[in-house]
C-alpha cells in the first residue's frame, strides 16, 4: 500500500505585488503533489491592485485562503498565515518568486530523509529589462550578494540558513515562530533559533526558486539600506554568531569615507604630497571599482559594455547601501527603518 504524502500549507506574506502575485500563486498551484494542499495569503495594506487580485484568486480556487496582516511586516504576516494554516508541513513562498516543478515533493522527501527541522534550496534571480537583469546578476554573483549557500552551492549540506524554507509545524512551535520585531533577516534569525534548539537546517540545490528582484536602482538602494540596517540589529542581538561576510560592506563604507576624507586633506595641503600612506586608503575604492567591473563582465544576465556597467553599478549599490545601512543601524538602531521599495 502506498503511503499518502503529508498535507502541506504554503504561506505567503503579500504587499504591493500586483505584478507578481498571480504568477507566484499559479506556480504553487501547478505543483504536482498528491498530498492535500492549501495556500494562505497574509495580505498587508497594499496600495496597488494586490488585494483585489488575491481575493479573485481565492474566489476561483478553494485551496487559496486569505488572512489580513494590518501590520504589513513579513514576520508578522508569516506568523498569522502559519497560525491559520491547517496542515502539518509549512512551505514558505514569496510573492516575488516562483517555485520550480517538483519543489514540494522533493522538499517533503528531504524532510523525511534528513530529519531536518527546515530545508531550503537555490535562489535563482532573473530579470526582464536591462536594469532588473543587472540587479539579478548582482544577486547571482559571489562578488555581489556574498557567499550564502542558497546562491551558489552545488552540493547538499547542513546550512546556516535556508531560503524561504520548508518545515514541519512542530519546528515553528518549537522556536515560537518568527520574531515579530525583526523586519529584515527574519529567516536567518529564525534558523539561528532552530539550530540553537538542536534542529538541523538542510540545503539542497535541487530545490530551485526563481526570484524577481527590484527593477530599479532606487528601489534596490532602499531595499539594501533597510537590509543592512536590520542586519546591524541582528549583530547587536547575536554578536559573533553572525557570519563575518555581513561585516564586509560596512567596513568598505568606512574605508571609502576615510579615503575621501584623506583625499580632501591631501588636495588642501594638510597631508604632505610625498606621504605614502594616503595611497593605501585610495586603493580601497579603486579595488572595489575594478572588482565590480570584473563581476559585471562575468554576469551571464548582462551583455556588452552597457550590461557590464549596469552590473557593476548594481553591485556597487548593493555594497554601499547595505554597508551604510549597517553602520546606521549599529550606531542608532533599526526600529524605525522600513523597506519602502515595494510600497507604491
Amino acid at each position: 500500500m502506498i503511503k499518502a504524502l503529508p498535507a502541506v500549507s504554503y504561506v505567503m506574506p503579500v504587499l504591493n505585488e500586483a505584478g507578481h502575485l498571480r504568477a507566484a500563486v499559479m506556480a504553487v498551484l501547478a505543483q504536482e503533489y498528491s498530498g492535500e494542499q492549501e495556500i494562505v495569503l497574509a495580505l498587508g495594506p497594499s496600495t496597488d491592485e494586490t488585494n483585489s487580485i488575491a481575493h479573485e484568486l481565492a474566489s476561483t480556487d478553494e485551496r487559496v485562503r486569505i488572512v489580513e496582516n494590518p501590520e504589513r511586516d513579513i514576520p508578522i504576516g508569516l506568523n498569522l498565515a502559519i497560525e491559520a494554516a491547517h496542515n502539518p508541513i509549512i512551505i514558505r513562498v514569496d510573492a516575488h518568486s516562483e517555485l520550480s516543478p517538483g519543489y514540494t515533493e522533493r522538499a517533503v522527501e528531504l524532510l523525511g530523509a534528513t530529519g531536518a527541522a527546515n530545508v531550503g534550496g537555490r535562489m535563482q534571480a532573473e530579470g526582464t529589462g536591462p536594469v532588473q537583469r543587472a540587479i539579478a546578476g548582482g544577486y547571482n554573483s559571489p562578488i555581489g550578494l556574498g557567499g550564502g549557500s542558497y546562491h551558489f552551492s552545488e552540493e547538499p549540506h547542513e546550512a546556516e540558513s535556508a531560503y524561504l524554507g520548508v518545515f514541519p509545524r512542530s519546528t515553528f512551535d518549537l522556536v515560537g515562530g518568527f520574531n515579530p520585531i525583526i523586519r529584515r533577516g527574519e529567516d536567518w534569525e529564525f534558523n539561528l533559533r532552530v539550530r540553537k534548539a538542536g534542529g538541523t537546517v538542510w540545503f539542497d540545490p535541487e530545490l530551485q526558486v526563481t526570484y524577481w528582484p527590484r527593477s530599479s536602482f532606487s528601489a534596490l538602494t532602499q531595499q539594501f539600506f533597510a537590509t543592512g540596517t536590520w542586519r546591524a540589529k541582528l549583530v547587536r542581538m547575536y554578536g559573533g554568531e553572525n557570519p563575518w561576510r555581513f561585516f564586509v560592506p560596512g567596513a568598505y563604507v568606512l574605508a571609502l569615507v576615510a579615503a575621501l576624507t584623506t583625499a580632501v586633506l591631501h588636495v588642501c595641503g594638510f597631508v604632505a604630497p610625498s606621504a605614502w600612506w594616503p595611497w593605501v586608503l585610495y586603493a580601497a575604492p579603486v579595488a572595489h571599482a575594478g572588482l565590480s567591473l570584473f563581476a559585471g563582465t562575468k554576469m551571464p544576465e548582462t551583455k556588452g559594455l552597457r550590461g557590464t556597467l549596469l552590473g557593476a553599478l548594481a553591485i556597487t549599490i548593493m555594497h554601499l547601501a547595505w554597508g551604510t545601512g549597517f553602520l546606521r543601524g549599529f550606531v542608532f538602531g533599526s526600529s524605525k527603518t522600513l523597506d519602502r521599495s515595494r510600497a507604491s
